[in-house]
């Protein structure tokens, strides 16, 4: 899965280097890290279908050579099928209520804009 950071914008010009700081959930660069975790979760869950993030529910973020995020995240079970590989920009989320799952997730994304890497040191789902 490629995807391009380059269009990640500074979360905010005044955030010094340093501790993390809260951020707005809302925040273009806070919604396409917390996509990343969600790639991440997919990659290694067993499910048959692909989750995606339903609601942020909390967003910090830190300056370390990079833009170091650290997310709540929600996350629930679309009708796309892994197998597919959809994007999950199609994918709408399950309605049957025995396939309905929402996951409570924590997710840390490490965004390096200038050499397009990112790592996700955490991702934990429960």
């Amino acid at each position: 899965c490629v995807v391009s950071v380059t269009n990640v914008p500074p979360p905010h010009s005044t955030i010094r280097p340093g501790s993390p700081v809260p951020v707005n959930t809302n925040n273009p660069g806070v919604r396409k890290a917390a996509r990343f975790g969600v790639y991440r979760y997919n990659n290694s869950s067993n499910d048959l279908f692909l989750f995606k993030e339903s609601q942020i529910k909390k967003a910090m973020v830190q300056i370390v050579r990079g833009l170091k995020y650290m997310l709540h995240v929600e996350i629930k079970r679309t009708v796309c099928e892994k197998r597919d590989h959809s994007s999950l920009d199609s994918c709408h989320f399950q309605r049957k209520k025995n396939l309905q799952q929402m996951l409570r997730c924590y997710f840390e994304v490490w965004i390096t804009p200038w050499t397009h890497e990112v790592h996700i040191p955490v991702a934990h789902c429960h």
